[in-house]
């Protein structure tokens, strides 16, 4: 037993580092509450469950932070990513996948690995004993969560994030909407067309915000404080910045033609992005929201194209809990005070799908080298997982230390073009360097 690594949570991050851990021959038992114990935001006991977005974002790995660290996954052999890309949809030039097929690949995987078994239950208390990593993500059960805050002294950090609604594809009036991605973007037709786009008018936009503004909203329990995450606001609090805020945001109309009036240049658009392999479900962009569901149900259909639209799931909002990484984790993404225990996922201060996978691929990769009695340094700050682990273990203001995504505002700077025109030539640059890195990382191991 003391050369297995146990693992707490079968998200994204807990998934990845266990098939890491396994595939480099340590034992693993992975812990998980669901079904037993569910939560407000999981349908299904399957590891690897998308419960908000689809969508890992963009997957151009030459001129995107994202689209790099899925290179990284991919070339570290991540489960994760290999398994997004056997079950993705057209989404123009992100990768969505088809959410069900996909947690249950994971789940299928993980559970024929000769050296993976399964717990199910909630464990309430940090472990005294053994190797282990905490992959709970923002949904850490209040239990555990009291146990993490008694052991580092130290209140939790909490934001609040909010789900999209998704809608029938057969309710949508195509006759108002129309198939398109922003600059028709994609490789093929169906990449070019993977979105629905519902365009409005200046005076059908004023409406919406109006509507948008005066809807009834979920009201924070005493004593909560609303931090959101500025990359997943709920779009009233967009509104509420300025009318003209949503749209330069998820309302924007650039780069869209109206297949109807391709005269007529809309005000505001909408966009609506496959949500399963069948093209059934559609979710609404952006469009994060906490207002009540009959609130949601009026406003939306404001949205032309949506007047008529059936809802298989509405928006909602939960609470994110995640620590003070940069104050209690060391570059192993150990607990500084009790380091047999790592961290690592969402609940490290990192947010998405790919960083949390991604931080679940470092932890169990560092986690299976230290019980082999080896120590595996961390990748170079240049490379996307790199400057993650480097933000969250100290590289960020641990006092204002807040959920960030990938981005190469993290990455040590590099000389090249500088200017808004010479930017892609920049972020060419830093893909060409971390990739080189990376893979000399890799080779060292």
């Amino acid at each position: 037993m003391r050369d297995t690594l146990h693992i707490l949570g079968g998200g994204m991050a807990g998934s990845e580092a266990a098939w890491q851990a396994a595939q480099m021959g340590v034992p693993v038992v992975l812990h998980e509450m669901r079904p037993k114990v569910g939560t407000f935001a999981h349908r299904t006991g399957s590891f690897a469950e998308m419960v908000c977005s689809n969508s890992f974002r963009s997957d151009d790995d030459e001129r995107n932070a994202v689209g790099l660290l899925h290179w990284e996954m991919g070339a570290a052999n991540g489960l994760i990513m290999e398994m997004a890309r056997s079950h993705r949809l057209p989404a123009g030039g992100a990768l969505a996948v088809d959410r069900d097929p996909f947690a249950e690949a994971v789940t299928a995987r993980l559970m024929n690995h000769p050296l993976i078994s399964v717990e199910y239950g909630e464990i309430t208390e940090l472990p005294q004993d053994g190797h282990w990593i905490i992959a709970t993500g923002p949904l850490t059960s209040p239990a555990l969560a009291n146990s993490i805050r008694a052991e580092t002294g130290a209140e939790s950090l909490a934001f609040f994030d909010a789900i999209a609604p998704i809608v029938y594809a057969e309710s949508i009036d195509m006759s108002v909407a129309w198939l398109q991605s922003r600059y028709d973007k994609g490789e093929t037709e169906e990449e070019r067309t993977a979105y629905i786009n519902c365009p409005m008018d200046k005076a059908q936009y004023e409406a919406f915000i109006d509507a948008l503004l005066a809807a009834d909203k979920t009201e924070f329990h005493e004593g909560e404080t609303a931090g959101y995450f500025d990359g997943c606001l709920p779009i009233e609090v967009m509104a509420e910045r300025g009318r003209e805020t949503l749209r330069h945001g998820p309302m924007k109309p650039v780069g869209l033609t109206n297949a109807h009036k391709p005269q007529e240049k809309a005000y505001a658009v909408v966009q609506l992005r496959r949500d399963n392999k069948l093209g059934t479900l559609y979710n609404i962009v952006g469009f994060q929201t906490k207002m009540k569901y009959g609130a949601q149900t009026a406003v939306f259909k404001m949205i032309p194209g949506l007047e008529n639209a059936s809802f298989a799931r509405l928006g909602g909002i939960h609470r994110n809990t995640f620590i003070n990484s940069p104050t209690l984790l060391d570059d192993q993404m150990r607990l500084k005070t009790r380091p047999n225990i790592r961290f690592a996922g969402q609940v490290t201060g990192v947010e998405g799908y790919v960083e949390s996978a991604a931080m679940g691929l470092l932890a169990g990769r560092m986690a299976a080298a230290e019980i082999k009695g080896q120590t595996l340094p961390p990748p170079p700050p240049d490379t996307a997982m790199g400057a993650l682990i480097t933000h969250i273990t100290g590289g960020a203001e641990a006092r204002t230390f807040q959920p960030m995504n990938v981005n190469f505002g993290l990455f040590p700077p590099i000389d090249a073009k500088g200017g808004r025109r010479g930017r892609k030539d920049r972020y060419k640059a830093y893909t060409d360097r971390a990739k080189d890195r990376f893979t000399q990382w890799l080779a060292a191991q």
